[in-house]
């Protein structure tokens, strides 16, 4: 038997139509105390479906909420930047409400937003795609990362993800029938993949690599020639590439970032995926895009249609906006996050048990902690509690990232400088 739990506005209205269940054989619960929290949700006691049996909720996110629960707490688990969106394009959004541009939008997106979208991508790497139909835009890069799985896989399919990597690969893969195949990225090769690993990794059943560079959760990037090799792989063993580059801008010491499409033989076989979530400190707005040739954009723009049938329009007004603006606000921010950077390493360096590369894109530190003879997740959980500091533990990337810790240098330098100072403390004691 379920149990239906109205909370919230659910509550007010079925308190306002004499609610009656609508569902035979459920028992129904009003929570007078949960008005206040403006939810509602179900809560079932049946088993979860075979797809979601191996799904495990997300640990940056368990993290969010723990946090959430803690107002003295410095978080330096999520990936968002703490600068505002730039003034031109809330200001860009805001003209567009007033001009009444609060209606449904195409399923692929606004003309305009594909238009400055197929231009970012010939200013910055020479790439021709048709904004008619090889540039979708999405709901964030992630609903563009699952819903290229979706339109990719067949039950059984096999996807290389990198192993310590972003979180939502292998649940994306795993929800559309697919079989991850962990590559491992290893600190003495500076988290970058091994070619003989990938080629090892390969088989008949290999259909979608992912690539993610600039690095979630290990800030490493790719040169030219491993670039140049992977791409080779891909072409050789007829794979489809899935290059994840949403922290393209986030480069350091003068590295460059190559867009995998641009090297010969992947503009057919690539879909780039960025979102404007990093770029211009935007993530609560949430649009991402995705660029391909036409036989593959055409595939997730089904599943997009029906999934989400279009992104929110205000915020791709003020997508717009950004990308049409100066681009100043971006080049700031990056210098900042440089500064940052080299804040936590050397502060990180200095606490006895670690030991932290310099990250050489986006915004995170990834300390190897397996000195503190701790595990991740307890290193974690210890720096929470006793340091009132957040991190995320590197198992939550994957097998390969047990023994590290991911923490954002995203946050304000002054809680920066707090937080290490917390944690040197603490850990002080463990030594």
């Amino acid at each position: 038997m379920d149990t239906l739990l109205y909370t919230g506005c659910a509550l007010k209205t079925a308190a306002i139509l004499g609610f009656e269940c609508p569902f035979r054989g459920c028992k129904v619960f009003i929570l007078v105390g949960a008005i206040e929290s403006e939810e509602w949700e179900l809560v079932s006691h049946r088993e979860p479906t075979e797809r979601l049996k191996s799904i495990k909720p997300s640990g940056i996110r368990r993290c969010f909420v723990s946090a959430q629960e803690m107002p003295t707490c410095i978080t330096l688990s999520v990936g968002e930047p703490d600068f505002c969106p730039p003034l031109h394009a809330l200001s860009g959004g805001w003209e567009a409400v007033k001009d009444g541009k609060t209606h449904y939008a195409p399923t692929n997106g606004i003309p305009e937003l594909r238009e400055g979208l197929a231009q970012k991508a010939y200013r910055d790497y020479g790439l021709h795609y048709d904004p008619n139909n090889e540039i979708l835009v999405t709901v964030g890069g992630t609903q563009a990362i699952s819903i290229a799985l979706m339109g990719l896989l067949n039950q059984g399919d096999e996807v290389l993800i990198p192993d310590p990597g972003f979180i939502v690969y292998e649940p994306c893969v795993l929800l559309a029938g697919g079989i991850p195949v962990h590559v491992p990225l290893r600190e003495d090769n500076d988290f970058r993949p091994s070619i003989a690993d990938v080629t090892s990794l390969i088989t008949d059943k290999s259909r979608v690599m992912i690539l993610n560079y600039p690095n979630n959760p290990t800030g490493s990037v790719l040169s030219y020639d491993e670039v140049a090799q992977l791409s080779r792989i891909a072409v050789e063993r007829d794979l489809t590439v899935i290059s994840d580059e949403v922290y393209e801008k986030m480069v350091y010491d003068g590295v460059k970032h190559y867009c995998l499409a641009t090297f010969p033989g992947m503009r057919e076989r690539t879909l780039v995926i960025n979102s404007f979530s990093k770029t211009y400190a935007m993530t609560g707005l949430r649009v991402g895009c995705a660029y391909g040739p036409e036989d593959l954009i055409s595939s997730l723009w089904l599943v997009h249609q029906y999934t989400v049938a279009c992104v929110d329009t205000f915020s791709q007004y003020v997508a717009l906006a950004a990308l049409k603006g100066p681009q100043t606000c971006v080049e700031e921010m990056v210098r900042e996050f440089d500064r940052r950077r080299h804040f936590v390493h050397k502060k990180l360096n200095e606490i006895e048990g670690f030991k932290c590369q310099l990250p050489k894109g986006a915004f995170y530190a990834f300390p190897n902690i397996k000195g503190s003879g701790l595990s991740s997740e307890q290193l974690a959980g210890l720096l929470l509690n006793e340091a009132n500091v957040l991190a995320v533990p590197g198992s939550s990337f994957g097998a390969y990232g047990e023994g590290y810790l991911r923490l954002s240098y995203a946050a304000a330098y002054s809680d920066l400088e707090e937080a290490m100072d917390r944690m040197e403390r603490v850990l002080r004691k463990l030594a």
